[in-house]
């Protein structure tokens, strides 16, 4: 991780679940010192957060399109 990482908000959702997983993975890997594991645990808290939070986001527009257009059959029709 450099000190000239994109601010998290300003992320989309590929990019910030892209670094997670870099994060995960060099996490994991554990060649870090106790200090640069915890910026990147830190930051990896604040990723998954904004992942959520954007998949949240557009779970709600697709609730509000089909609101608005109710004529579209549901995904419960498609299955059975």
């Amino acid at each position: 991780m450099t000190a000239t990482a994109k601010p998290v908000d300003e992320l989309n959702y590929e990019e910030a679940f892209a670094e997670l997983e870099t994060i995960v993975a060099a996490l994991e890997n554990s060649q870090q010192a106790l200090e640069e594991s915890l910026a990147l645990f830190e930051r990896g808290q604040l990723l998954a957060k904004r992942c959520a939070d954007l998949l949240d986001s557009a779970e709600l527009r697709v609730q509000q399109v089909n609101v608005h257009l109710p004529d579209l059959p549901d995904e419960d029709a498609s299955e059975g």
